[in-house]
């Protein structure tokens, strides 16, 4: 019912769509990455571009919620989601940020491992928020929120698994140190979704 209300020129909903849409393009830049194992400028400047994509519709969400009295769910959700969005981009971001730092020029089979789960994420967490434009739509809502926790899960068994294996298997130090960051940076990507995956679950549970 509260829909009918919603002003068209404040519609967060293609907003919030739009920004997610920027975490999918930076989930799958990364995996083509990951699969490359090297870490060019172009590269770099294309995902710094979604990245400030994303904030800017992030910054663009927060601006309406500060002029507008009618929103479609409660004003601290949506601040609350755009943040979580937000963070994904920017995680994803950090880690390609970090490959150039440690200068990482090999595949490596755990990270593009990594980056597949990544993506798959990323995409349920666009099908979660997609979903609240039709609250109808609940059970696909939740559908998708469970497979972002379950695949958050499989991010946490994955990154033990990896680093009990380079602590098994590295010798020098300093690869230790490099490759620890990134599996536990690529972890916290999918904390960052299950995040976005609770903010839906606290809107839909409002909402019912």
């Amino acid at each position: 019912m509260f829909f009918r209300f919603f002003p068209k020129t404040f519609n967060f909903f293609d907003l919030f769509e739009k920004q997610i849409g920027h975490a999918v393009e930076a989930a799958a830049f990364f995996k083509e990455v990951a699969a490359l194992g090297y870490i060019s400028e172009d590269a770099i400047s294309k995902m710094v571009t979604i990245e400030h994509q994303g904030d800017d519709v992030a910054h663009t969400i927060i601006d309406r919620l500060n002029k507008t009295f009618i929103t479609p769910f409660d004003r601290e959700d949506i601040h609350a989601l755009a943040k979580e969005i937000d963070d994904i981009t920017d995680m994803i971001n950090n880690i390609m940020n970090r490959l150039r730092v440690y200068n990482i020029t090999v595949v490596d089979k755990n990270l593009v491992e990594f980056s597949v789960v990544i993506e798959q994420s990323v995409r349920a967490v666009a099908r979660a928020v997609g979903g609240l434009r039709n609250i109808k739509n609940a059970n696909a809502i939740f559908e998708a929120c469970v497979e972002v926790n379950r695949l958050e899960n499989v991010g946490d068994a994955m990154r033990d698994r990896m680093l009990s294996e380079l602590f098994a298997t590295a010798h020098d130090p300093l690869s230790v140190i490099k490759w620890k960051d990134i599996y536990q940076e690529a972890e916290t990507v999918l904390d960052v979704c299950e995040d976005v995956a609770h903010v839906v679950d606290s809107i839909m549970v409002k909402q019912a």
